[in-house]
């Protein structure tokens, strides 16, 4: 097998791949109507089930589209008259708060600390008192703006106790952080191939229950491309997408999924998390600080606070580390300056090691203050 040119990705996706990925894309031309593609994308669809779920009471549904196209399909398929309660403690539950309102949905906000646990009591006292029906709660499962990883099990015994049907957006957790969709009381999650899967951009896919599908069946259409039960039933009645799917991009989700079972979600899990030990205890030693306290990270991705230099330029830092073959991305908190560091993707903690060197060359070269001055 020929070798690719390996880049480290260490922004939260798209995620380093191995070779075998990237060649799985390289298989000949198919029509995506015939019966030997169906059956690809219903091996892939079983299998990303099976990772959370029973597939007698779950099932996956397909879209071409990056992960938000999922989030979205559920938000805007899902919910109907009544309203629905967004837990916004970062970007990406701001950004559930967006498509809600763009759906012209009733929104029902929870605000969090972008860095600290969900003040549960709390939460429930707004469900509580809320004058209307809240028939579903979305929330983020990890925070990909922070690393802040929420309490999805608690929160789902909250929504079981009120009836609220949870919408989890898993993005940067699933294929990592074991996830239990029945015992987490988890009506409906979104994900994508090109996280924690390890795949290829392209794919993005919901997992829902399947009582849950059937009752949105006859509800008033207010989307198309993304309509959650048409997509569904499509697939069940013609193992075919609605419309034209990411061809190539299904053949390399399916070997991904092949060497994620190779390696299992919590052998995944372990490697992520050696890698996250490695990076703390160096931005530790380079005087770097991060934002998630340990007791409440994801281990997935990390919000560091920039460098307090004035030599310091974020694109300066980028382009330094991107010539040595390390991509990093910029931060998305709205507190604090912040650069994201991810260690996900077929790396390890040797990578982050090698990271890290060159992180210090480049902190040395604008002359950042490394040793803490004494209190």
């Amino acid at each position: 097998m020929q070798i690719v040119k390996r880049n480290i990705l260490l922004n939260p996706g798209p995620a380093t791949t191995t070779d075998r990925v990237k060649f799985a894309q390289v298989v000949p031309d198919i029509c995506p109507r015939e019966t030997e593609f169906g059956d690809l994308m219903e091996y892939v669809s079983t299998e990303l089930t099976q990772l959370v779920a029973d597939t007698k009471d779950y099932t996956t549904v397909l879209f071409g589209g990056s992960g938000t196209a999922a989030v979205e399909a559920i938000i805007s398929s899902v919910v109907s008259d009544d309203v629905v309660l967004v837990i916004n403690n970062g970007a990406y539950g701001k950004r559930m708060c967006e498509i809600t309102k763009a759906y012209d949905l009733h929104l029902l906000e929870f605000t969090s600390p972008h860095d600290a646990g969900i003040d549960l009591i709390s939460l429930e006292k707004l469900i509580q008192n809320s004058s209307k029906k809240i028939s579903h709660l979305a929330v983020v499962h990890n925070e990909t703006s922070t690393g802040l990883l929420n309490d999805i099990e608690a929160i789902g015994a909250i929504c079981q106790k009120h009836r609220i049907d949870m919408i989890v957006d898993a993005m940067s957790s699933y294929a990592a952080i074991p996830i239990h969709m029945d015992k987490m009381n988890i009506s409906f999650l979104a994900a994508s191939s090109n996280k924690n899967l390890q795949s290829v951009a392209g794919v993005a896919f919901v997992i829902a229950n399947r009582n849950k599908l059937e009752c949105i069946r006859h509800y008033k259409t207010k989307n198309y491309y993304l309509n959650l039960y048409q997509q569904y039933q499509f697939f069940c009645e013609s193992h075919q997408m609605r419309f034209t799917p990411p061809v190539q991009t299904l053949y390399a989700l399916k070997q991904a999924i092949d060497e994620l079972k190779e390696e299992g979600v919590e052998g995944r899990y372990k490697r992520y998390a050696e890698s996250w030990e490695t990076l703390i205890k160096g931005i530790a030693r380079l005087n770097l600080k991060y934002i998630v306290p340990r007791k409440h990270h994801s281990k997935i991705i990390t919000s560091i606070v920039e460098p307090d230099c004035n030599g310091y330029d974020f694109n300066e830092m980028h382009d330094y580390l991107y010539k040595q073959g390390f991509t990093i991305y910029p931060g998305k908190s709205a507190e604090l300056k912040t650069f994201r560091i991810a260690n996900i993707g077929d790396i390890t903690y040797k990578d982050m090691e090698d990271f890290l060197s060159i992180l210090e060359s480049y902190l040395k070269a604008i002359r950042y203050p490394f040793e803490k001055e004494d209190a």
